[in-house]
């Protein structure tokens, strides 16, 4: 009996550990307190390069200086950040633009409120070992193409590259196997034959000599190719109604966001990797600062949201998506961002 209660007790500190350990992995904390409101954050992956203004922002005492406390929170995918979104978790989610788009579809209003980037800044990867089968979207019937996670944002432009070149979205496999680490195991092990993610994932598949670059969606010349368009991505959104009741609060937060853009579009990716926290680099700070360097073009400068930008996401998810499909006509763009804030950011 004592024995029992020994394995008990072993039992409930190691969940207790195990809690503990997942509860800080998904939080990154808070800078500096001040006078001001509280908001949380949730991030589709804190150390992803194309959600890199979020960390930056807070590590460049930007938050503090506008007058709002973030406490910023990771999620490994942007799908997983508009759950917490919705579900009242947290206040924001930066994740990509098109769940706005998603959403209204299903009847929830959320907006961008300030738009980081004009191009997805995702790469389809092909492994090393399927690099002469599959050479366009057209050859990805009956493959396994690695996602962040189904119903994702790389889910959808998988979807779509592959509508696009002929293929139906069940004549393949959609495989969730996250960023970083994951992905690039689940490629060494054959578990994807190709898959969608972004730096420093990409770099670090490059390095390892494990994949080749199939589709490269980091420029906006690449977008336009890939896509037929700019496709605005990573943003902060938040729900609508927050976001009428919270004016204050929300335009703190874009003055925060476009102070941080300007500052990325006068510095080098040394210098903005250097700003950012040492474990971000795993494949070396050289390396990280390439991934930087590659992904740059895809941010806006000011917040704003490209002009034609929403109509190729909504031609994008139209594509394929069940609840968009044959209902462009109904999709209300203008309800889906607002300029209204970065447009007054000093």
């Amino acid at each position: 009996m004592r024995r029992t209660a020994l394995l008990a007790a072993a039992l409930l500190l190691t969940l207790t550990a195990c809690a503990n350990e997942a509860s800080s992995s998904h939080s990154a904390g808070s800078g500096p307190v001040v006078e001001g409101p509280k908001v949380k954050i949730m991030v589709g992956g804190l150390d992803k390069v194309i959600y890199l203004p979020a960390m930056l922002t807070q590590r460049l005492g930007h938050f503090a200086e506008a007058g709002v406390n973030v406490e910023l929170l990771t999620e490994p995918a942007g799908v997983n950040a508009t759950t917490a979104l919705l579900a009242g978790d947290v206040q924001g989610a930066v994740g990509f633009y098109d769940h706005t788009i998603d959403l209204q579809a299903k009847g929830k209003e959320v907006q961008s409120v300030v738009q980081f980037s004009q191009a997805p800044g995702e790469v389809e990867v092909v492994s090393a070992k399927q690099a002469g089968a599959i050479r366009s979207g057209a050859d990805f019937k009956g493959k396994k193409l690695g996602v962040t996670s189904i119903g994702s944002s790389t889910d959808f432009l998988t979807k779509y590259l592959a509508v696009k070149n002929g293929v139906a979205v069940s004549e393949f496999s959609p495989i969730a196997v996250g960023a970083g680490q994951t992905f690039i195991a689940a490629m060494q092990q054959g578990s994807i034959d190709a898959g969608m993610t972004t730096d420093p994932t990409v770099a670090n598949v490059l390095a390892k000599q494990i994949g080749t670059v199939l589709y490269d969606m980091r420029t906006p010349e690449g977008s336009r190719a890939a896509l037929g368009g700019l496709y605005p991505s990573s943003s902060l959104y938040m729900n609508t109604a927050w976001v009428q009741q919270n004016k204050e609060t929300v335009q703190k937060l874009a003055n925060a966001f476009v102070k941080t853009l300007r500052w990325m579009n006068t510095h080098t990716p040394e210098e903005i990797a250097a700003k950012m926290p040492a474990d971000y680099a795993q494949g070396g700070a050289e390396q990280y600062a390439a991934a930087i360097k590659a992904t740059l073009p895809m941010f806006t400068t000011d917040g704003v949201m490209p002009p034609e930008g929403p109509k190729t996401v909504l031609a994008v998810l139209g594509a394929f998506h069940p609840d968009v499909q044959g209902k462009e006509a109904s999709i209300d763009l203008a309800r889906t961002y607002t300029t209204e804030f970065v447009s007054k950011a000093g």
